[in-house]
């Protein structure tokens, strides 16, 4: 279908975000919420499938390790794919793709076909993420992209959140093919609606797919993300098991770095002529760099303290599962309360006012949670999770608004597909982090895949330590000029939505 012009009265007004931009920005959060949510399921159902499919752990954790190498292999495409095809298609396939494999998971009948359905649903959750923030920095004024960010901001951090509340849930009262069969109206619902309403905007930009970088990003990002989860698994080994782990994640790393280095090399000469996959003249802009790299170490604090406090709470103070999950809740449910409102503050003042308290409150929470005991009352574990949610509240938003912000138009989509891949690779680095050294100081018996209050505090330690760093470098966050959108052209905001 033509794709609506962007040069209407209304989009000139830099206060105004049109109703038809609200309607597609308002299906990809809604998207983003369903497939985000549907990630963190199947953390909880691991035990579940165990013992449903008569399988072991360690080849249980693929449905969750071939996700997130699914992830890091697509998400790096995506920077070509929304530059050359348009919104409507883009969201077609994403949406297509998540819901057949979830109906796929749902008459799954074993592991196999499971895995299968995993990875087909991570494919379609690839395309949606970098496609709602390239939507947002193409088509949102920059005076309101903050608040904008704030929900987008909401949304990832509710979702995964209620993820493990929702999967408990739904196993007290079913099996796990549950798991999937609740998700199927919901993905449905999305897809239907979005080839109803969501209409293309901008035009495709032609391009060609260079298949060696493709080729490379494979064995480059994949072999990264797989390294650094095998790494984390590798501290939860027994003693046999940990050598064998360690050289296959260590195996897995050293690949992923040669691949990665021939995969930028690539990138570089193919940017001369505008052909990259991922083009990396986005590091160009300094304050896009800048925010990447305090966003990366925030993710590895995120992602860290989310798989090592519950661990805490249940192996070492003796808690419920369903206690470890509602400490872990209230941060995250203020996180994304919080989120708008930043936002708007971003919007009216800038970043430095919210990104220096957030780097303070990120670092005493950490420090906080180094001291942990076995004797540390619950209710100031909670307290010390919200402190660490309200310091990435206030440090996401910011500092992803502001970074995408200083792109040109033209490197939107590279930007979007970078962030994506960065929380991607981040998120797999805290977890190996803090499960490797709580392993390592732990002194547990190795024979059991449980943590220990030294391990724990020394993990977090290390986390405190990396977090500081973050206090000084937020110092040379600067405000990136406001500039209203080019109405017109291919290298117009709505152009760079692809």
């Amino acid at each position: 279908m033509p794709a609506p012009s962007a040069s209407t009265d209304e989009s000139l007004n830099p206060s105004t975000i049109p109703a038809s931009t609200k309607l597609v920005i308002g299906l990809l959060l809604g998207s983003t919420f369903v497939v985000i949510l549907n990630e963190t399921l199947m953390g909880v159902a691991i035990p579940t499938l165990i013992d449903s499919l008569g399988i072991t752990a360690s080849l249980a954790q693929w449905l969750t390790t071939a996700f997130m190498l699914t992830l890091a292999v697509v998400i790096p495409i995506t920077g070509y794919l929304l530059q050359r095809f348009q919104t409507r298609p883009m969201f077609l396939l994403a949406m297509s793709l998540f819901t057949l494999g979830t109906v796929i998971g749902a008459i799954a009948p074993g592991f196999e076909v499971l895995l299968l359905a995993r990875v087909v649903q991570a494919a379609g959750t690839g395309i949606i993420f970098p496609l709602l923030f390239t939507t947002v920095f193409g088509l949102v004024p920059a005076d309101r992209r903050g608040r904008v960010v704030g929900l987008i901001s909401t949304v990832i951090a509710v979702a995964p959140a209620l993820g493990p509340s929702v999967s408990g849930l739904i196993l007290s009262f079913a099996d796990w093919r549950w798991l999937f069969i609740t998700m199927i109206p919901l993905s449905v619902a999305s897809l239907v609606i979005g080839a109803i309403r969501v209409v293309n905007v901008g035009e495709p930009r032609p391009g060609r797919l260079d298949v060696l970088s493709v080729l490379l990003s494979i064995p480059g990002f994949g072999g990264l993300v797989f390294g650094l989860a095998q790494l984390g698994e590798a501290g939860r080994e027994a003693e046999g098991d940990v050598a064998e782990a360690t050289t296959a994640a260590l195996t897995a790393l050293a690949i992923g770095l040669v691949a990665l280095g021939l995969f930028v090399w690539r990138q570089l000469v193919l940017q001369r002529t505008d052909a990259a996959l991922l083009d990396l003249r986005t590091f160009a802009q300094r304050q896009f760099a800048m925010s990447i790299a305090i966003v990366m170490v925030a993710a590895m604090a995120l992602f860290g303290a989310i798989i090592l406090i519950p661990l805490f709470v249940q192996d070492v103070m003796g808690a419920t599962a369903l206690i470890s999950g509602l400490i872990i809740l209230p941060g995250a449910l203020l996180q994304g309360l919080l989120a708008p409102w930043i936002g708007r503050r971003y919007d009216a003042v800038g970043p430095r006012s919210l990104v220096l308290p957030g780097a303070v409150l990120l670092t005493v929470s950490m420090w906080g949670m180094a001291m942990l005991t076995a004797t540390t009352p619950l209710w100031l574990i909670a307290a010390a999770n919200i402190g660490l949610s309200l310091g990435l509240a206030l440090l996401f938003t910011p500092l992803l608004t502001n970074g995408l912000s200083a792109l040109p138009p033209q490197l939107n989509s590279h930007g979007s597909a970078i962030v994506g891949t960065v929380q991607q690779v981040a998120g797999a680095a805290g977890i190996a982090l803090f499960i490797s050294v709580a392993a390592a100081f732990g002194g547990a018996d190795p024979t059991e895949a449980s943590v220990t209050e030294e391990g724990v505090r020394a993990a977090f330690t290390v986390g405190a330590i990396i977090a500081t760093f973050t206090i000084p470098a937020v110092l040379f966050v600067r405000r990136t000029p406001t500039t209203t959108p080019e109405p017109h052209g291919d290298d117009s905001p709505a152009a760079a939505a692809h």
